[in-house]
């Protein structure tokens, strides 16, 4: 049984719209992402972070990315955050 953040780790290096889906992006937003070179839930996290963990503009930017609606992003930005 791998840990906590053997898990994170395992997650951040797949595919979006694979076992690497990050919170409530699944196939649809994960293309779309990927369409604009976000092709791994690590680079994700880099904008994440390059936003300075701020949540709300981190929904807002995923939003304008690839279309989440509130709850796909707050689930991404919920599931980055830990």
């Amino acid at each position: 049984m791998s840990s906590t953040s053997q898990k994170h780790r395992d997650t951040l290096g797949c595919p979006l719209g694979t076992s690497g889906d990050i919170g409530d992006i699944g196939n649809a937003l994960g293309r779309k992402l990927e369409e604009k070179g976000f092709d791994k839930a690590y680079v994700v996290l880099g904008q994440f972070l390059v936003l300075r963990k701020d949540e709300e503009l981190f929904r807002e930017w995923l939003k304008e990315t690839c279309g989440a609606n509130a709850k796909q992003s707050r689930d991404c930005s919920g599931c980055l955050r830990e």
